[in-house]
C-alpha cells in the first residue's frame, strides 16, 4: 500500500531524466552535500451502493499524507527519511489506534555505480511492481487490489508484526547489468529483513527466523530509469517503449499461521509492464498485469486464534489497460482505463472486481484527478480470508486526487 517516496533522491547512479518527478526545495552545502524536501497528498471521496440490501454509504478518505527528506553526505553515501500519516482517517476521540505521524522509510545508502549498491534500514521489501511503485507512482489511484505480502499485511514492526506499508527493517543489495545474450537490461534487488516476529506465546515464529526476498526485472526495450530499485506503473510515454517482465519472491520459515497451527510462508509474483508510444502522435497505450501465488499452508483452525498471522494462501491476478489521449483538454489530458481483479483463496470464498475510470493527468504523478466505478465483492470481503466469509457485490464510485512536490 504505498508510495515509494525515494523519488527525490536523484543521483548519477539512479537518475530519472526521462520522466518529470517531484523536485522540492534543495539545500546544498556544496556539490556533494545536499538535502531535498518534498510532500505528497492523496484523498478520495467514496460513494457505495449495496443493491441487495438497498443501502447507500458515502465517505471521504485521506489516503496518504507524506513528507520526504532525501540527502547526500558524501559522493557515495546518501540517506532517505520519509514520514506518513498512519491511520489518518481515525479522527474521532474514540478511534483506536490513534492517528499519528511516524517514520515510513529511514534508509542509509551506499551507492557506488549502476552495478553495486547497498541500502540498510527501514525500506520497501523488493517483490512486486505494485509495492515498489507505491501509491503515488501507480497507473491508477486505487491500485492495491491483490493480497498483500506479509510486510504490508501487518500494521506493526517487531513482536506479532511483519512490517507496515510494504516496509521492513533489513538490507537490500541492488543494481542492474546488461547480460548481452538477450538485448535489454536486467535489474535486481535482493535482501534479508526482520520479517514476522512473534512473542513467546503468540504467533508462529518462535525461532527468530528472518525473511528473504528478491526481485529480478528484465527490460527488453528501453530501460526504466528510476531512483534505486523503485519502479513506476506508467511513464505516460515519456520513457519511450517499455516491455518489462519481472519475478519476485518472499520466504520466511514459520512466517504464517498461529502458535499452534503454523507454517512456512512463500510468496511468488510475476508482473508485466508494456507501454507503447503510438506512431503519428496517436497517444500512449499501457498494460499492467500481475499474477501471485502464495503458499501459507496453516490449518484453518488458526483463524480462531486472535494472534494468528493469517496471511493470504492461494492465487490472484489482475490486469489493467490504459490509453493516454494525446489531445490536451484544459490543463491536462484524459486517460481512460479498465481493470479486472480475481482473488482465489484456498480456504475462503473467491472475490472479483471490475473497474472502469478515467484519469485526468495535469502534471504526471505530481497532479492527477481520477474518477472511477468499481463493481464486485472486494470492497465488502476485504482482507478476511477465513472460511465462510461472505460479502455482497456492491457498486462503488470514487473521485480521487493526488498532489506532489
Amino acid at each position: 500500500m504505498a508510495l515509494i517516496a525515494g523519488y527525490l533522491s536523484l543521483s548519477p547512479v539512479a537518475s530519472a531524466t526521462d520522466v518529470k518527478l517531484p523536485s522540492g526545495p534543495r539545500f546544498a552545502i556544496d556539490d556533494t552535500r545536499w538535502m531535498t524536501v518534498g510532500m505528497g497528498f492523496r484523498g478520495s471521496g467514496i460513494w457505495s451502493e449495496n443493491r441487495a440490501t438497498d443501502s447507500f454509504r458515502n465517505d471521504f478518505s485521506i489516503d496518504n499524507a507524506r513528507v520526504y527528506l532525501n540527502g547526500q553526505v558524501h559522493q557515495y553515501v546518501k540517506f532517505e527519511l520519509n514520514t506518513e500519516c498512519f491511520f489518518c482517517n481515525n479522527t474521532s476521540s474514540t478511534d483506536n489506534p490513534k492517528m499519528s505521524y511516524n517514520i515510513l522509510d529511514a534508509i542509509g545508502k551506499v551507492e557506488i555505480n549502476r552495478y553495486v549498491n547497498i541500502w540498510g534500514g527501514r525500506m520497501l521489501v523488493p517483490t512486486e511492481r505494485g509495492e515498489l511503485s507505491g501509491p503515488f507512482f501507480q497507473a491508477t489511484h486505487d491500485a492495491f487490489k491483490t493480497p498483500f505480502f506479509p510486510q504490508d499485511f501487518s500494521v506493526k514492526f517487531g513482536s506479532n508484526g511483519a512490517g507496515r506499508y510494504g516496509r521492513d527493517d533489513g538490507g537490500t543489495f541492488w543494481g542492474s547489468v546488461e547480460p548481452g545474450f538477450i538485448k535489454g537490461t536486467l535489474g535486481y534487488a535482493v535482501g534479508v529483513y526482520r520479517g514476522l516476529q512473534s512473542s513467546t506465546t503468540v504467533g508462529p515464529n518462535q525461532g527468530n527466523d528472518v525473511t528473504w526476498a528478491g526481485r529480478f526485472t528484465y527490460n527488453f526495450l528501453n530501460p526504466e530509469k528510476n531512483p534505486g530499485y523503485y519502479t513506476s506503473s506508467t511513464y505516460f510515454g515519456k520513457a519511450g517503449d517499455i516491455l518489462a517482465l519481472a519475478f519476485g519472491a518472499n520466504y520466511q520459515k514459520n512466517g504464517a499461521g498461529s502458535f499452534a497451527n503454523r507454517s512456512d510462508f512463500l510468496g511468488l509474483v510475476g508482473d508485466l509492464l508494456f507501454e507503447k508510444v503510438l506512431p503519428k502522435n496517436m497517444g500512449v497505450a499501457t498494460v499492467n498485469a500481475e499474477y501471485k501465488q502464495f503458499y501459507a499452508n496453516y490449518s484453518s483452525q488458526a483463524f480462531a486464534d486472535p494472534g494468528c498471522f493469517c496471511v493470504f494462501d492461494g492465487k490472484s491476478w489482475t490486469v489493467t489497460g490504459l490509453y493516454l489521449i494525446p489531445v490536451k483538454v484544459g490543463i491536462g489530458k484524459f486517460q481512460p482505463y479498465g481493470r479486472f481483479t480475481s482473488i482465489q483463496p484456498n480456504h475462503s470464498s473467491n472475490r472479483e472486481e471490475i473497474e472502469g475510470g478515467v484519469n485526468y493527468i495535469i502534471d504526471g504523478f505530481n497532479a492527477r484527478i481520477s474518477a472511477y466505478y468499481q463493481h464486485g465483492d472486494l470492497f465488502t470481503k476485504g482482507l478476511n480470508y477465513a472460511p465462510g466469509v461472505i460479502g455482497d457485490k456492491v457498486d462503488v464510485f470514487k473521485l480521487s486526487f493526488q498532489l506532489q512536490m
